[in-house]
């Protein structure tokens, strides 16, 4: 099985908001990427995630909750770092280093806020199987 490095910038941010930091893993066969979106809330926010053929990825969605997460609490907090983003719409779009299949991905939004999705690259039917060079 190939393995993919990812260098981690969707989990790791100083300061400011996290949505939309991304990582991008590029396998023989496929693109893995993770987009960090924390504080989204995957059964409210109606998040979309488009690819075309081309390798563009768009994503969209809701940030329903946004500050008002601290609000109706019994304790007094402090925040020392704002990461977490104000309602509305969110746009992220980027694109993959090569062409993909957007019939064959694999979505899944984890628990900890990162949206990760295997999509597969295009292969041409004449194209060698042994033929892939890893972008530099």
């Amino acid at each position: 099985m190939p393995s993919v490095v990812l260098p981690g910038s969707a989990k790791v941010c100083n300061s400011g908001s996290t949505i939309g930091l991304i990582d991008i893993g590029v396998s023989q066969s496929a693109f893995l990427f993770q987009v960090s979106l924390s504080g989204i809330r995957n059964d409210q926010s109606k998040v979309k995630c488009e690819i075309q053929r081309d390798g563009k990825v768009l994503i969209q969605g809701m940030v329903t909750e946004g500050i008002r997460l601290l609000q109706g609490l019994s304790s007094i907090c402090q925040m020392r770092v704002q990461q977490i983003c104000f309602p509305g719409p969110f746009t992220i779009s980027f694109n993959l280093a090569g062409p993909v299949d957007p019939r064959l991905f694999c979505l899944r939004f984890r628990p900890d806020g990162i949206l990760e999705v295997v999509v597969m690259r295009y292969m041409r039917p004449s194209d060698p199987v042994d033929a892939w060079v890893p972008p530099s």
